[in-house]
């Protein structure tokens, strides 16, 4: 586990943030700008100085009290929004900055499993950071940052600085470290696409505070939580490949709730992949529906209720073992179909986005 309490007094702003997470995969920091996400990764790196608390990683304390392991013996990287390169090294020189920094014989990630990683075959002979991409110089630091062999990395927005161009080319590599990596990471983002995209556990913040911790589909599936009432909210499905359907360039996705059709991925029947379906891509019928456009339908029950303002709702849907979806429709079509806690449904599904 990773268990961190933190209290730090700034004017203007108090963080009062604790929480505890299993110290695997990717950990989502969300919340909105000015919530404490960037000063709380500072604290677990170790840069606030005038901070109390607590901090555990796995078997090992860095901090308790007053008691506190200085930033340079904490065996953590740290990726900021900008990349930060040393423009007077190479690109290899930079990757090789980090790698110097453990001895051989502690190094858990070599330099050519780097290279693979974030796709820098074809940049590694660069004589300097100067004409890269900005999606090129983040894939660079975090190259960087893995060879450092840490036992945590700490990413706070890596993506903010990058236009979606660059956004779109960056992401399919972090997609990849979080199959590939046993070092547990923190993601800081105010994106909840990038979060839903990336993580598999998420700690949500809101004016300095810790309000809720868990699994990411928990997470997302509460109607309780700020989360739930974003316009992007949604529901993220972990599923198996099941079919392509090269007519109509499809493809099947299985779980324990049923099957999903979405636009077809090259990946292999068998394949783990996630899918994202938002709150307003699910409408709701009592009967199930027939000679409709909409292809994807499943039985669901409904979990939870809870208006969104004058006009809308928000359904909370159990479908399958463990998994939730949300669907936003309006009041009226509330009251008109008597919907209510614990009833059978059908939930329709407009639109599965494939995060891939």
């Amino acid at each position: 586990m990773i268990q961190a309490r933190f209290d730090l007094s700034y004017p203007g702003f108090e963080l009062h943030a604790e929480f505890q997470v299993f110290a695997h995969g990717v950990i989502g920091l969300f919340g909105p700008s000015g919530s404490g996400k960037t000063t709380l990764l500072r604290c677990i790196a170790g840069l606030e100085r005038r901070v109390d608390g607590m901090l555990q990683v796995k078997d090992e304390v860095w901090q308790d009290g007053a008691n506190r392991l200085p930033v340079h013996r904490r065996p953590l990287s740290y990726v900021f929004q900008e990349a930060s390169l040393f423009p007077h090294l190479s690109v290899r020189q930079n990757l090789e900055y980090g790698l110097k920094r453990i001895p051989p014989e502690q190094r858990r990630v070599q330099l050519e499993q780097a290279i693979e990683w974030l796709g820098l075959n074809k940049l590694i002979g660069r004589a300097s950071p100067a004409g890269l991409s900005g999606g090129e110089r983040q894939r660079v630091a975090i190259a960087r940052a893995l060879l450092t062999s840490p036992r945590l990395l700490l990413m706070d927005e890596p993506l903010s600085a990058l236009d979606a161009a660059s956004k779109r080319e960056i992401l399919p590599y972090l997609e990849r470290l979080h199959g590939e990596l046993d070092i547990p990471v923190i993601y800081v983002s105010h994106a909840l696409d990038e979060v839903a995209r990336l993580a598999d556990q998420l700690v949500l913040m809101e004016q300095g505070r810790v309000i809720a911790s868990g699994a990411l589909n928990e997470m997302l599936g509460r109607l309780d939580l700020p989360t739930a009432h974003l316009d992007e909210a949604g529901s993220v499905i972990e599923a198996r490949v099941g079919a392509h359907d090269e007519e109509y360039h499809l493809t099947r996705l299985d779980f324990s709730g049923g099957s999903l059709w979405a636009s077809k991925v090259e990946r292999a029947i068998g394949s783990v992949v996630r899918a994202r379906v938002l709150a307003r891509d699910v409408s709701i019928a009592t009967a199930m529906p027939h000679c409709s456009s909409i292809s994807n339908i499943l039985e669901a029950r409904i979990d939870g209720i809870q208006d969104e303002g004058p006009d809308r709702v928000s359904l909370r849907l159990a479908v399958g073992v463990r998994q939730m979806l949300l669907a936003r429709i309006t009041r009226r079509s509330r009251d008109q179909l008597g919907l209510a806690p614990g009833m059978a449904v059908f939930a329709q599904v407009k639109s599965v986005a494939l995060m891939v």
